[in-house]
């Protein structure tokens, strides 16, 4: 069965920043605490943008190897694919080319057609291009960097499993993201995780208010933090 949040759930997700989502997994322990969240690698191109949420839609592609043919029935599968993909949903793109630092997949025509289908921003541990461009278009762009040439583009699978920075991405899987970068959230919790962030954020104002005030106390800090 296909796995969804309904419209409300989505809506709470997407109403709270990456970290403080974060935060909240961590308190269910169903994963690793240095796992399911990508690095310094992948940058936030479009922080104005705010908050993206969405399902992945995987794909392997590589735009540095010379001389090899597209195959246009692979592109053909990825344009079906985003046509029928939950929405909103987010382009996972794994580089696997010989210099994926010179690599872009994406510029205004791909993302122009993306965003006509549903899709909300992309992913990749290789580069962009048409930065002005896409951003006008209100897409997400998180990527290693920013190239110029598109080099020889080609589309190998589209929908297979694929790794980001060290953390693998399944087709379906719920990836959150904004200014400080992108993570997966477990599908286990997904419906838990924006209540849990709320109890975050109270027990973190109550903490900072404390910080702020004039009762501060280093003795005081450390009974609020280590027993509440």
């Amino acid at each position: 069965m296909e796995k969804r949040l309904t419209a409300e759930q989505l809506e709470a997700l997407k109403a709270i920043d990456t970290p403080t989502v974060c935060n909240a997994i961590e308190r269910f322990r169903v994963r690793s605490e240095v796992e399911g969240f990508c690095g310094m690698g992948i940058r936030c191109l479009f922080p104005e943008l705010g908050v993206m949420l969405g399902y992945a839609l995987t794909l392997k592609v590589d735009s540095t190897t010379p001389g090899e043919k597209r195959d246009d029935e692979v592109w053909k599968a990825w344009v079906r694919a985003m046509e029928t993909a939950p929405t909103p949903s987010v382009l996972v793109l794994q580089d696997v080319g010989p210099a994926p630092m010179k690599s872009a997949h994406v510029g205004e025509m791909m993302a122009t057609l993306a965003r006509r289908l549903g899709v909300v921003g992309w992913v990749t541990d290789g580069g962009v291009r048409d930065i002005l461009e896409v951003q006008r278009l209100g897409v997400h762009y998180f990527a290693a960097g920013v190239v110029p040439a598109h080099g020889n583009p080609r589309l190998l699978e589209v929908n297979v499993p694929v790794t980001i920075d060290g953390v693998p991405v399944h087709p379906g899987d719920l990836l959150h993201g904004d200014i400080n970068g992108v993570t997966t959230i477990p599908w286990e919790i997904a419906g838990q995780v924006a209540e849990e962030a709320l109890r975050v954020r109270t027990r973190e104002s109550a903490l900072l208010e404390y910080m702020h005030g004039p009762d501060f106390s280093v003795e005081g800090y450390f009974s609020r933090k280590f027993t509440h």
